[in-house]
Parts: structure tokens; C-alpha cells; sequence
């Protein structure tokens, strides 16, 4: 799609993990950007360095602040959403507040941006809206029951977004990121990722603790390849991509067990009393996906997607700084 590079490009949870790698990419290819946030999640420190860039905006803001999105919304034709509360068990624990960022946030954010006729809505979902799916891999079609409230905002921002394109003719594009890894990955606090937990515990020299027998795969997509999909999202110009969602991956899968041992092996490395720490297994976790593998063949076609970093290349990037930053 062409837009003019003189307006803005508005990034809901800009200063977020994802959101921030997001905002660099835009800079670098001179586009101007307003990062909105509400740093309920996402970290100033994350985009700081972008603040005194040319074309870089950064406002504070709620998406569900009508007001709030109406300032961010002024002048943009294009929106990237990807401000969401993440976390399976979030959702499980305090299913009102993902609800209210995630669908009511979402659907007020969507209608915002059809009042203020933006001409490309990109948006964030997420792989658990193939819940209890037993499919391998997993293709957009063919969605099972979610498992957790996470998903089930997921699945209706799908809903909102295909129901948009068709009703009012909107170019929506839906974005299912599968385990998105990577620098500025939030180690700490009881909601951090897989990747980054495991880290911080072989760093302590404390026993990284996997829920269930840790034969669970997951396809590990480093924050490259889902800034990728994004762009291309954005810059398509395939009209079959109006109201269509595209699995975000790289299309392999790893066993949590698989990983565990790449991620001891490079750590002994560092410091080889790493080498003989012990795994603990506890009980599997109410609202988790057993196994997942992404079919990207659909972003491929449509989006022209290919991932650029595999499981080792992504872990190359983000180790380091896993590493310096796992307290």
C-alpha cells in the first residue's frame, strides 16, 4: 500500500516488547512514527532512545480513553495494534482487566479508526485462539475452543476485525504471533515469557521450572520475523489480504526440554557451573496449548513472509541480552 511518509504511523503499545522493535524498523526506513502507550506494560527505557529522532512521536495515552485515541488518531492513515495485556495466566487470574484492554480496547480502537478513516489496520492476535486444536501444523482456518480468556479476546478481535472489512470495507489485517522471543522480553514479574524465565533461573544457578513433563513443543518465532510480518502487513497491496489473519512464525517447532538444553549449553559458556543445574518439573498450567506449529504458507503467498531468523539465529541476538538483563 502507498501512504504518504509525511503523516504519521500510529503503533498502540509502541514502547511495548514487540511494539518497540516495531518503532525502530519504522524509523530506520524514514517513516514517522507516534508511539502510544500507557506503559501499563510496555517501559519507556524501551524507546528512549528514539525520543530525540526525527519523526519519532511519543504520547501517553489508554486505548480505552476515547479522548485519548482520538488525539493519537489525528492525521494517521495508517494503525499498527498491538497494545494487549498478554499472558495466558493473566487472563486467568484477572479476566475483567483483559477483557477491557483487549476487546473493549480493541473495538474502540477499531471504531476509532474507521470514524477517522485510516486506510490500514494491522493488528496483533495471537496463536492460543487454536486452543484445544489438535491440528499439526496449525492453519488459519481451522480454530479449536479456546483455552483461557486471552483467547477468547483474541478470537473476538478476529471477529471485529473481519466483520469491519466486510461491513464498512476496512483494510484489516490480522497478525496470529506464535512465542515471539527476543530483546526487551520482560524477564522478571510472575507473567514473563518461557525463554526469559529460563534464563534468569540458569543465571541464579536456581533449577528453571517447567510445567508438565516439558515435552510440550511451541514454534519459537524471534521479534524480527514478527516486525517482518508487520511491515509487510502494512506495505501489502494484495487485496485478498483485506480482512484475512496470517500466522506470524518461523514453522518449526522445539520441545521445552529441547530448548532448555540450548539455552544450558550456551549459558555454560558463560559460566560452566551452568552445566549442572537440574530441571524441576511441577504440574501443567490451567489454559496452555500442548503443542504448536504454524503452517505460514498463507503469509507467505499473500504477504510475501519469509522469516529471517531461526531458532539459533534469534537466540544468537537475544541471549546477550537476556543475559545483562536478568537481574
Amino acid at each position: 500500500m502507498s501512504f504518504s511518509i509525511s503523516t504519521p504511523i500510529l503503533v498502540t503499545g509502541g514502547a511495548g516488547f514487540i511494539g518497540s522493535h516495531l518503532c525502530d524498523a519504522l524509523i530506520e526506513r524514514g517513516l514517522r512514527v507516534r508511539c502510544f502507550d500507557n506503559f501499563a506494560t510496555g517501559k519507556r527505557t524501551n524507546v528512549e532512545h528514539l525520543v530525540p529522532r526525527s519523526g519519532f512521536e511519543l504520547m501517553e495515552g489508554d486505548i480505552r480513553n476515547l479522548d485519548d485515541l482520538q488525539k493519537a488518531m489525528e492525521g494517521v492513515e495508517v494503525v499498527l495494534h498491538l497494545a494487549a495485556l498478554g499472558s495466558v495466566p493473566r487472563s486467568i487470574a484477572d479476566p475483567l482487566s483483559t477483557h477491557a484492554v483487549n476487546l473493549t480496547g480493541f473495538l474502540q480502537t477499531l471504531d476509532v479508526a474507521r470514524l477517522a478513516k485510516v486506510r490500514r489496520f494491522v493488528y496483533a492476535s495471537s496463536s492460543s485462539v487454536y486452543g484445544d486444536s489438535q491440528e499439526l501444523p496449525k492453519r488459519e482456518p481451522n480454530i479449536g475452543r479456546p483455552l483461557s480468556p486471552y483467547a477468547v479476546t483474541k478470537a473476538g478481535n478476529e471477529s471485529y476485525g473481519q466483520l469491519y472489512a466486510r461491513l464498512h470495507g476496512m483494510s484489516t489485517i490480522g497478525l496470529r504471533f506464535f512465542n515471539v522471543f527476543g530483546e526487551r522480553q520482560d524477564p522478571e514479574g510472575p507473567y514473563a515469557a518461557a525463554i526469559p524465565k529460563f534464563i534468569r533461573s540458569f543465571i541464579r544457578h536456581e533449577s528453571p521450572l517447567v510445567h508438565g513433563d516439558g515435552l510440550q513443543s511451541r514454534d519459537f518465532t524471534y521479534v524480527g520475523n514478527a516486525v517482518q510480518a508487520v511491515i509487510a502487513a502494512m506495505e501489502s497491496t494484495d487485496k485478498r489480504c483485506h480482512g484475512e489473519v496470517f500466522n506470524v512464525a518461523y514453522g518449526d517447532r522445539t520441545t521445552l526440554l529441547e530448548l532448555i538444553a540450548v539455552l544450558q549449553s550456551e549459558l555454560a559458556r558463560i559460566d560452566p557451573a551452568i552445566a549442572a543445574v537440574k530441571v524441576e518439573h511441577g504440574p501443567e498450567r490451567a489454559g496452555d496449548v500442548r503443542d504448536s506449529l504454524a503452517d505460514i504458507a498463507k503469509a507467505s503467498e499473500l504477504l510475501g513472509f519469509k522469516p529471517a531468523f531461526d531458532l539459533k539465529a534469534g537466540l544468537s541476538k537475544a541471549v546477550p541480552w537476556y543475559v545483562a538483563n536478568a537481574g
